[in-house]
């Protein structure tokens, strides 16, 4: 009986060595598992992360260009008008009245008109082939100055004298002699305005400007280059009435 029971005891030790070791390998199979799952859960969770950023992402902010900026900045001033040139001005006008080729009379008319023109320089067409830049500094080119507009002051000019001559035989042409007058004056004071250098004075004032425009556009110099002015196109820029 002894003898069956401690050879029972001999045969099942093995086994319980064996069923021991089964059951650390199973457990640490297990745990390997395990530990292989949530680091796989955590990389998924990482992946699905990234994947979330890169499309809950802001879009990029828009860039301006530095020499469109510029642009911008200078086209904004439109036509910059850097110079006015004002003047009074006294001119007689006529028209006869014929029968055949005989002028039996004659209608006078003197206007003293007060007339202005503003000369500068037209940025509406400013372009980046305006601009370079070296070493820093930020060199512009404007356009030619040129006379923008020019206009009769209506209400303080008048009409100083109108005579139809002997007997009213003249004829009665105040409003086509006024009109007439207005556009003498016009021209008469666009050529005055022109030879006393208007251009001149606007080129330098644009120069000015323009470089106070451009102050904030973070170089740290900046050369306005001007474009000498077109003396005969100024002769030819009188604007009628």
């Amino acid at each position: 009986m002894n003898d069956r029971a401690t050879k029972n005891s001999s045969l099942s030790l093995p086994l319980l060595f064996v069923r021991n070791l089964w059951s650390m390998a199973t457990g640490t199979l297990a745990l390997m598992i395990l530990f292989n799952a949530i680091g796989v859960l955590r990389a998924g969770d990482r992946i699905v992360a990234q994947v979330r950023d890169f499309f809950s992402a802001p879009p990029p902010q828009p860039q301006v260009e530095p020499s469109n900026l510029i642009v911008h900045q200078v086209r904004s001033a439109s036509e910059l008008t850097t110079a006015v040139f004002a003047m009074e001005a006294v001119v007689p006008t006529h028209k006869d009245r014929t029968l055949g080729k005989l002028v039996v009379g004659k209608t006078s008319l003197l206007y003293t008109a007060y007339g202005e023109v503003r000369a500068g320089v037209d940025l509406s067409q400013f372009t980046a082939s305006n601009l370079r830049t070296e070493n820093n500094t930020l060199y512009v080119q404007l356009p030619a100055p040129k006379i923008l507009d020019s206009k009769i002051d209506v209400n303080r000019s008048e009409v100083y004298n109108y005579n139809r001559g002997f007997l009213n035989l003249g004829p009665d042409a105040a409003a086509e002699l006024q009109t007439l007058a207005q556009r003498e004056t016009l021209d008469k004071i666009v050529k005055n305005a022109c030879t006393q250098g208007v251009l001149d004075d606007a080129n330098e004032r644009a120069e000015l400007v323009v470089t106070k425009i451009l102050s904030t556009a973070g170089y740290s110099d900046v050369r306005v280059q001007t474009t000498p002015p077109d003396l005969q196109a100024c002769q030819a820029a009188s604007v009628g009435v």
